[in-house]
């Protein structure tokens, strides 16, 4: 299948879908490929899309000809600036001031000189082009050195700037570490190296932005969650969240109120679903006193897509957190570290029967906490029922 060619034209139709978001086997159908072929396209090209190169100005070539190039030494040794030449010859000035500069073309007398100067041109032109990466041996040995110490790429080229200031040898970008690894022709670094960069892929994905949003009708920002809840001063408020097991395959809810720290585990042996996550809340939640129903806090996940829901059946004001802001759930965010003594990353959370949470619920609010003056949470929580609800004026637990 790989050696049957594909026309130039569907191959940027096929890229264009892609990049618009649409799904890979609808890309293929509208590009006139199998699914097999696509997959063929993208092998290729190392799962890059071949670069786009923006049309020139009707009625020239995008690259300076020899004769442009003699213009150019007449007009310089005839005192015109860059501005003034490159109105003459319909270019950019840029274009002309870079052309004047160019290394080699300037020969002795400090005069620009069109021969050298499109030889030069020449010589750069030819393709495959050699990489940076690969023409310095030395560029190559320190950025492979800082991959295998797990640098990423964008960290590798900012350093580089900094410990070598004067040598514009050892520069290189981010992007052409990058491709040095994932575009083989590019040559220069071992794709194995892939397995040091934080995802760890030898294959470059491809990137798909989209506008779509994950919906959240009437989302409540943690903004809008009032002072009380923040200070820790009235109890009943409380942070949820899921701990994951292998393959996210698996869940077992939390949630935790933050003045206590009492911690209460949800139950999810089929899935961990929107309506099984709502389930298993109002379970719990019906276990409690009305007054230590006030607010939940939790992050976007969509788990939680039927908030309203929740809300209405328990009585409870729901905030969400920023994305990718787990610190704004700091007190569930520990006690789910604590939780992973039990139930382990990279393991099946379904297994663990009822019995079994209730077990490590126990365990967990019966552990002695510095932050409740050493009490265990069970016994800051029973002080709350106890005490019932809280009036105006009166202290709370410590």
């Amino acid at each position: 299948m790989s050696g049957i060619p594909v026309k130039a034209e569907v191959v940027a139709k096929y890229w264009e879908c892609l990049r618009s978001g649409m799904p890979i086997v609808e890309s293929a159908r509208v590009a006139g490929v199998s699914k097999t072929q696509g997959y063929v396209i993208r092998h290729q090209s190392f799962g890059m899309p071949p670069r786009v190169v923006a049309p020139t100005a009707a009625g020239r070539g995008r690259y300076l000809t020899s004769d442009e190039r003699e213009d150019i030494a007449g007009y310089l040794s005839a005192g015109k600036g860059p501005r003034e030449i490159g109105r003459i010859l319909n270019r950019n000035a840029s274009t002309i001031s870079r052309e004047s500069r160019r290394e080699g073309a300037v020969g002795p007398s400090g005069w620009y000189r069109a021969g050298p100067a499109q030889r030069d041109a020449v010589e750069l032109a030819k393709r495959p082009k050699l990489s940076k990466i690969v023409r310095s041996p030395q560029l190559a040995a320190e950025v492979q050195r800082r991959l295998k110490k797990k640098h990423s790429p964008e960290q590798i080229s900012a350093r580089l700037r900094v410990d070598f200031p004067d040598d514009d040898r050892m520069r290189i970008s981010h992007e052409a570490i990058y491709q040095s690894i994932y575009v083989q022709s590019r040559g220069g670094l071992r794709r194995e190296l892939g397995k040091c960069l934080r995802t760890g892929r030898t294959i470059r994905h491809q990137h798909r932005h989209s506008d779509q949003r994950r919906a959240r009708n009437e989302m409540v920002s943690i903004t809008e969650r009032p002072a009380e809840v923040q200070d820790r001063a009235v109890p009943g408020h409380w942070e949820g969240d899921l701990i994951v097991g292998a393959y996210s395959r698996s869940a077992i809810g939390t949630l935790v109120e933050r003045t206590t720290r009492w911690t209460m585990l949800l139950h999810l042996p089929v899935d961990h679903s929107a309506l099984e996550v709502q389930q298993a809340i109002r379970k719990q939640v019906a276990n409690l006193p009305f007054f230590l129903r006030k607010s939940l806090t939790w992050d976007q996940g969509v788990e939680m897509s039927n908030h309203l829901q929740i809300a209405r059946e328990n009585d409870l004001r729901i905030y969400f957190c920023d994305p990718h802001s787990p610190w704004q759930r700091g007190t569930n965010e520990n006690t789910n570290g604590l939780l992973r003594q039990y139930f382990p990353k990279g393991t099946n959370l379904s297994i663990h029967t009822l019995a079994d949470l209730a077990a490590v619920t126990a365990e967990l609010n019966g552990r002695p906490r510095k932050v409740l003056n050493w009490k265990t949470p069970a016994e800051a929580f029973q002080q709350l029922v106890s005490a019932g609800p809280i009036r105006p004026g009166v202290a709370t637990t410590d």
